[in-house]
C-alpha cells in the first residue's frame, strides 16, 4: 500500500482520457469561487473568538448574558456558553450563505432557503445540547480546584468523544436525513453479498433522501456491531451504474474492515484528552488571564478564554487530522480494488463522483495537505492504475 501511494504521489497531471480540459476547469472554478468564503468563514470565526477570549470584552459578554438569567455562577456559565455559540453561528452565517449560493449556481444544492434555515436551527440546537452540559462540567471541575481540575477533565473528554461516536448514527443522522430500507432487488442482494464476502456483518441496506438537499453522490457504512448498516444516497442510486455503487460501498467496507471508525474514535478520544491538558496549560498562563480580565479559571467569565485557546488548538490539529483521514481513505480505496478486482470500474466510479460533485480533480498540493480529508481524484485514479499494473505485472 505504501509503495503504491508513493507512486501516486508523484502524479501531477491526469491523462487526457480521464477528464477534458473543460471538466477540469469547471471543478477548479468551483473551488476558486467557494474556497475564499469557506476559509474566510473559518478565519472570521477564529478572529472573533480570539477577540472575545483575549480581551475583557468576553468577560463583559458573560456577565451581561448571565445577568439575563439572574446573575448566578450557573447562569453565567449557561448564558455565556450559549452566547458564544450564537455569536459563532452569526459570524459564520454570511459566509455559509455565500457558499450555498455558489453551490446552487453549480447545481449542487437544490434545497430551498427555508429548508437550509431549518437545518441551521437543528445544528444550532444540537451544538447547544452538547456545549451547555460540557460548560457546566468544566466549571464544576474548575470550581473544585483551579490547579488540579485538568487531572479529571481529560478522561471526561475522552469518554464523551467515545459516547458521541456511538450515538451519532442513532441520534444525529436521523435529524438531517430520512432513511428507508432499500427495496429487495439485484442491487440490494449484491451489496449484502459484497459485505458477506468481506466478512463484514451488516443489518440492512438503507437509502438516504439526500436529493432533498443536494445532487452530490455518496454512500457510507454507519453504526457498530448489530446496528451497522450500509447507507446510500438516493442521488447515487439514481445516477450511478450498479457496479459503480458496489465500488463505492466496497470502499466504505474497507473502513469497517480496517476498523477506521473505532481507531478514529480512539485517536479522537486520545486527542481530546491531550487537548484538555494543553488547554489547561495554555489558559492558565497569567498573561492570558490578565488579557481576558479574569483572576482564575474558576471564574465563569474565563469561558471566552477557554474558547479562544480551544480554537487555536483546533486549528493547529486540523492538518494532522486531515493527513490521518487521507491515509485511511487511500487504504479504503486499495481495499475496494482488492475486494472487487475491477480497477477499470473503480476509475469510472471516481470519474462519475468527481464530475457529479464538481470536484477539483487535482487541487493545489498545499491546500490538500492543510484541509483535504480525501486524496484528490488524480491521486486516487493514479493509485488504481498502480494497483492494476502491480496485479498484471
Amino acid at each position: 500500500m505504501a509503495g503504491s501511494t508513493a507512486k501516486a504521489d508523484h502524479h501531477q497531471d491526469l491523462p487526457d482520457q480521464d477528464f477534458t480540459p473543460a471538466q477540469r476547469a469547471r471543478g477548479r472554478a468551483l473551488r476558486r469561487a467557494q474556497q475564499p468564503w469557506a476559509l474566510g468563514g473559518r478565519a472570521a470565526g477564529l478572529a472573533v473568538t480570539l477577540l472575545l477570549g483575549l480581551t475583557p470584552a468576553g468577560a463583559h459578554l458573560v456577565t451581561a448574558a448571565g445577568g439575563l438569567l439572574g446573575g448566578s455562577r450557573t447562569a453565567q456559565v449557561l448564558a455565556g456558553a450559549a452566547a458564544l455559540v450564537l455569536i459563532g453561528q452569526l459570524v459564520a452565517l454570511p459566509f455559509a450563505a455565500r457558499v450555498r449560493m455558489i453551490r446552487c449556481d453549480y447545481g449542487l444544492t437544490v434545497q430551498g432557503w427555508g429548508g437550509w434555515a431549518v437545518d441551521l436551527l437543528r445544528g444550532l440546537a444540537l451544538t447547544l445540547l452538547l456545549a451547555l452540559p460540557a460548560a457546566l462540567g468544566l466549571y464544576a471541575l474548575t470550581g473544585w480546584s483551579t490547579t488540579r481540575w485538568w487531572l479529571a477533565a481529560p478522561g471526561a473528554a475522552a469518554g464523551l468523544t467515545v459516547l458521541l461516536s456511538f450515538l451519532f448514527p442513532l441520534l444525529v443522522e436521523p435529524l438531517f436525513n430520512r432513511f428507508s430500507p432499500m427495496p429487495p432487488g439485484e442491487l440490494r442482494t449484491s451489496l449484502l453479498a459484497l459485505a458477506a464476502r468481506d466478512d463484514v456483518r451488516v443489518r440492512d441496506v438503507l437509502v438516504a433522501d439526500a436529493s432533498r438537499r443536494t445532487t452530490a453522490l455518496n454512500a457510507y457504512v454507519s453504526g457498530f456491531g448489530a446496528t451497522r448498516r450500509i447507507v446510500a444516497y438516493d442521488t447515487l442510486l439514481s445516477t450511478a451504474e450498479p457496479r459503480e455503487v458496489e465500488l463505492v460501498v466496497a470502499h466504505e467496507l474497507g473502513h469497517v474492515k480496517h476498523r477506521d471508525v473505532p481507531v478514529g474514535t480512539a485517536l479522537g478520544a486520545l486527542g481530546a484528552a491531550v487537548a484538555v491538558a494543553l488547554l489547561a496549560l495554555l489558559a492558565s498562563r497569567p498573561a492570558l488571564l490578565d488579557a481576558a480580565g479574569v483572576s482564575d479559571l474558576a471564574d465563569p467569565r474565563s469561558l471566552p478564554l477557554f474558547a479562544a485557546c480551544a480554537a487555536v488548538l483546533g486549528a493547529l490539529a486540523g492538518p494532522p487530522q486531515a493527513a490521518v483521514s487521507r491515509r485511511m481513505e487511500a487504504r479504503a480505496d486499495w481495499h475496494a480494488l482488492e475486494l472487487t478486482d475491477d480497477p477499470a470500474q473503480f476509475i469510472a466510479m471516481q470519474r462519475r463522483l468527481a464530475l457529479t460533485n464538481v470536484a477539483d480533480v487535482d487541487p493545489p498540493r498545499l491546500l490538500e495537505l492543510l484541509f483535504a480529508s480525501h486524496p484528490g481524484t488524480a491521486r486516487r485514479i493514479a493509485a488504481a492504475r498502480a494497483w492494476a499494473a502491480r496485479k498484471t505485472g
